[in-house]
């Protein structure tokens, strides 16, 4: 009896704050179906589907005491079923072998690569003897060679092609599936081109042709053509890289931005102003709303008469929704024009709405459009700051009397007390996300922001709209001017801040429950109401400690069978300097080293067999047979059970039978490879693949094609 008396007083605390919890458990939901290692079947859906009916019946028709649990349920059936039903309407055909060859298709977004390549996206594709039904629905093609913009061709008098939305072209290229993680465990392309419905990626080296006119059907081909134009005028306008930062912060087009200047911004902790998330659109909506105030104040009579306030709400909302499109449309800048609309329909409204329920409204929107997002760093760390922020200057509003804590500050300091706290709050809840995620902490983040939020606030952004409004007048240029000179002191500020010494601290990847953990441990704290909140603390702490207990795999075999990696006492030792650079440089940074591929292989962790690199883990010899000469010494090195990874030609291999030979098709078939020693001094070592970590998911081939060319 006590135990009911007590599950009843703890849910009747939560009266008035149970909102928030819809979304924490919606999320909930979507994480599971995304951390299952099996593809839940249609039977399986059907049924989650009525216990999400009969929870839902229960939360209306059982007692106060009992309705929360049942609606507790049924919001996380639904986040699977959600999930599931998006990662099947996502559906779209995958290439299943490596191409060769023509490619014809029309250019939906022009963008970089994380080593600076300019590359695009292409739909309508066309894939030369290649059926519709095994064509790509889109596909992504980097530019080398001849056809890189950015690089002089060898060919005299010849200009490569820029590519823009809607040019249809036609290349050569080389195309291959999305591939699978570097490491067991870590980041999953496939998943993420899965949801994007892009089937292939690649590169070409050959010049770009373009065939045929323009296509400017659709909604958001016109939308990214016209972001296009208006980047075009902020370069043309504004020189340099602060040209390029200015494109970026206005329509989210990062093609013209260098990579120093990136890692500038990531190592300052100001990378955040690129994203175009909260920030920019508070400031934006913010600037829209008091300006069309004080310009209807101006006007006799209209303060009196006019709903000034409700006016510019909507005025700013409708800027908000043109910002929304023209940024292109990702996680944060929904989040934040969902949670400026909330804001806004509440002034419409005449209430408040700086809460956790807008918040929580903003996430289930979020999560109902699109569910994939909740396993991406924007949404986590969007989401982490969005939640400190209110929850944070909502508890200093509602200490004491008046306006709380804030009102012992003088109101002349309060700006500079809003920023300094706004940063540091900001700061403090994205950092484990972006460690995780990024494998660094910005050290001197706060000094940054502290230098260039202001800035940002006061001078970019409303000279930018002052700017974009007077330039079909020929009258931008003060706006231009005066905002070129805020964005070269942010540029400034990320390069000296970037430049101190131990500005980026490297940290390793966390092992998959940590996150989890620190995230609804935080949540916990935050939401629940009584004495039970406490629990969240100790879960936070459960999280960086499992953190601290990560093991990392002492070998490392790239999917290609081309690369091994062997951790030393002086960090991971590559086998080799150049050659499977994303794999070796995701192995680097998931351990926290800073160091350059290049580098790495200097470092001596590997042990020679016959020529060839191998190590001697747990009395087993792990050897990579590559090279001049491979296929020939197979033979010899098989011998002791000894592990041979061989990722040449396989029409004339020798029988061998006392080795476990791993080919490229075997490769292929398991992903990379992590070693582990045995715990408690066992014999022997853990294999752990790719695959078994995937498992069977609808991102995950089945089957692949060894090779084809055209």
């Amino acid at each position: 009896m006590w135990q009911y008396i007590s599950l009843s007083e703890a849910i009747a605390r939560q009266r008035g704050a149970m909102f928030p919890w819809s979304a924490v458990l919606l999320g909930i939901g979507v994480g599971i179906y995304f951390s299952l290692k099996f593809e839940p079947e249609m039977p399986a859906l059907a049924t989650l589907g009525l216990a999400c009916l009969f929870c839902l019946l229960g939360a209306w028709r059982l007692p106060e005491t009992f309705s929360p649990v049942a609606a507790a349920g049924a919001f996380i059936a639904a986040g699977v079923l959600i999930a599931a039903g998006h990662a099947h309407q996502s559906r779209a055909p995958v290439l299943g072998f490596r191409y060769y060859g023509p490619v014809e298709g029309r250019v939906v977004t022009v963008d970089r690569s994380q080593s600076g390549k300019l590359r695009m996206t292409l739909d309508n594709v066309v894939l030369e003897n290649t059926s519709p039904s095994r064509t790509p629905k889109r596909v992504r093609v980097s530019l080398h060679g001849d056809a890189d913009p950015d690089q002089p061709s060898e060919y005299a008098g010849y200009l490569p092609l820029l590519p823009e939305p809607g040019q249809h072209l036609v290349l050569t290229a080389n195309l291959s599936p999305p591939q699978g993680p570097a490491e067991p465990g870590g980041f999953d392309f496939r998943r993420y081109a899965w949801f994007q419905k892009l089937g292939a990626v690649g590169y070409t080296r050959t010049p770009v042709l373009r065939i045929g006119p323009v296509q400017e059907n659709g909604f958001w081909l016109q939308v990214n053509r016209l972001r296009g134009r208006l980047s075009r005028v902020m370069r043309a306008r504004i020189t340099g890289e602060a040209g390029a930062f200015a494109a970026a912060i206005t329509t989210g087009d990062r093609s013209a931005m260098s990579l120093e200047t990136t890692e500038a911004l990531r190592a300052s902790n100001l990378s955040h102003l690129l994203a175009i998330s909260g920030l920019h659109m508070g400031l934006l909506t913010g600037f829209v709303f008091a300006s069309l105030r004080y310009v209807l104040v101006l006007i006799p009579g209209a303060g009196l008469h006019w709903p000034v306030r409700k006016i510019g709400a909507l005025g700013a909302m409708l800027t908000g929704a043109v910002y929304l499109a023209l940024s292109g449309g990702n996680v944060a800048t929904m989040r934040a024009f969902i949670m400026v609309s909330v804001l806004f329909i509440a002034v419409l409204l005449g209430r408040r709405a700086l809460t956790l329920n807008a918040v929580a409204m903003a996430a289930l929107i979020v999560l109902a459009i699109n569910p994939e997002a909740l396993v991406g760093p924007g949404f986590q760390m969007s989401f982490a700051a969005t939640t400190a922020l209110v929850f944070v200057f909502g508890a200093m509003r509602g200490a004491g009397a008046g306006d709380g804590h804030l009102s012992r500050i003088p109101r002349i300091l309060r700006p500079v007390f809003a920023v300094l706290a706004s940063s540091f709050i900001a700061g403090a809840a994205t950092a484990p996300v972006a460690a995780a995620h990024f494998n660094q902490i910005a050290q001197y983040g706060l000094l940054a922001n502290a230098l260039s939020v202001p800035i940002m606030g006061a001078v970019v952004v409303p000279a930018g709209v002052l700017a974009l409004l007077l330039e079909p007048l020929g009258l931008g240029w003060p706006g231009f001017y005066v905002m070129e000179q805020g964005v070269r002191w942010i540029l400034w500020v990320a390069q000296f801040v970037s430049g101190l010494e131990g500005a980026v601290w490297k940290v390793l990847t966390p092992q998959a429950i940590v996150l989890p953990l620190i995230s609804l441990g935080a949540l916990w704290y935050i939401l629940w109401c009584g004495t039970m909140r406490r629990v969240g603390l100790l879960a936070v702490l459960a999280g960086f400690f499992a953190w601290s207990a990560t093991e990392r795999p002492v070998v490392l075999i790239a999917q290609s069978g081309r690369l091994m990696g062997v951790m030393t006492p002086q960090g991971r030792s590559i086998s080799k300097p150049r050659g499977d650079g994303f794999a070796a440089r995701s192995w680097l940074e998931n351990d926290g080293d800073p160091a350059p591929q290049d580098e790495a292989t200097l470092r001596n962790g590997f042990e020679d067999f016959d020529e060839m690199k191998g190590i001697t883990l747990a009395g087993q010899e792990l050897i990579m047979v590559a090279g001049r000469g491979a296929l020939a010494r197979l033979k010899s090195l098989c011998s002791g059970g000894r592990w041979l990874f061989y990722a040449g030609k396989t029409d004339n291999l020798p029988d061998l039978e006392d080795c476990n030979l791993m080919t490229e098709v075997r490769l292929r078939q398991m992903g990379s490879l992590a070693f582990y020693p045995n715990q408690d001094g066992e014999a022997g070592f853990r294999l752990i693949t790719a695959s078994e970590i995937a498992g069977q998911r609808l991102w995950v081939p089945r089957r692949r094609t060894a090779r084809r060319d055209q």
